[in-house]
């Protein structure tokens, strides 16, 4: 990992957002699972150095179940990253969740089929929990930031992860909203688990464009373009959440566990 020391914070970046970062320095990066799906863009926000990589490429070139999830998270890694932050795109499955609302989700379940999802595939064989996958400690930094800026967030989520690239069917989306799931995505898993599973916090900030299938005929269908459209017309405050809340994080992780998760894993 040549590039090790170059930024502490990582961000991943999804539909509607490809230009975080101002003042930036272009870093190309090869990984032993192949290239990345873009450079890393290493800018500076407070006393953090922070690497912006887009996971769609920045032409958004590559769909959802495409992504090389574990190139990324390497990625990462080896620029020194030690917390991740990974925004995105996502449909609601609740109505009291609604479009431009933001959901800091702590659980996730894996409907996605054949994605590459862990970095251990022999000899070496260990089975890092995912229990609780997201940093609590990361999680309370961004509900906190978002209530001081007012933008309406839900503490808690479960995001269901489909693969993509379709929506999901009525039935399919009746159905997790059933389970009592908040939020449906096709990015957030394996990318969060990867990013345990190499001693880096993981935390996902789901905005909110649409709600899944119309929730089952009360509202229109989604549509890729009413996502970009939502998307679009809150990013400034992703941004503003994101640039607050990257300034406020300590330099030393002391408060959770994130960093020793290959040590208490086991066979």
């Amino acid at each position: 990992m040549e590039n090790k020391n170059i930024a502490t914070i990582g961000v991943f970046g999804g539909s509607g957002f490809y230009k975080f970062l101002d003042n930036v320095k272009e870093v190309e990066i090869d990984t032993p699972y192949g290239k990345p799906s873009d450079s890393a863009f290493i800018g500076k926000i407070g006393c953090h150095n922070v690497a912006f990589i887009p996971r769609h490429g920045r032409n958004h070139t590559i769909p959802p179940h495409l992504i090389n999830y574990r190139a990324n998270v390497w990625a990462m890694k080896s620029l020194g990253v030690e917390r991740v932050i990974s925004p995105c795109a996502a449909g609601s499955l609740q109505k009291h969740i609604e479009p431009g609302h933001f959901v800091i989700c702590d659980q996730f379940v894996d409907w996605t089929d054949g994605r590459k999802s862990t970095f251990y595939e022999g000899p070496v064989v260990t089975h890092p929990s995912a229990a609780e996958t997201y940093c609590p400690e990361m999680r309370k930094l961004a509900i906190e930031t978002a209530k001081e800026l007012g933008i309406t967030v839900h503490e808690n989520g479960t995001v269901v992860v489909i693969n993509g690239p379709r929506f999901s069917t009525k039935s399919e989306s009746k159905f997790f909203t059933t389970q009592g799931w908040e939020v449906i995505n096709m990015t957030a898993f394996p990318e969060a688990y990867l990013v345990k599973e190499l001693d880096m916090c993981p935390l996902n900030i789901s905005l909110i464009t649409d709600y899944d299938a119309g929730l089952v005929g009360d509202v229109p269908p989604v549509s890729h373009q009413a996502v970009i459209k939502v998307f679009n017309s809150n990013v400034e405050n992703l941004k503003s959440l994101l640039f607050k809340m990257i300034e406020k994080i300590p330099p030393e992780r002391k408060f959770c566990e994130c960093a020793k998760t290959s040590e208490v894993s086991h066979g």
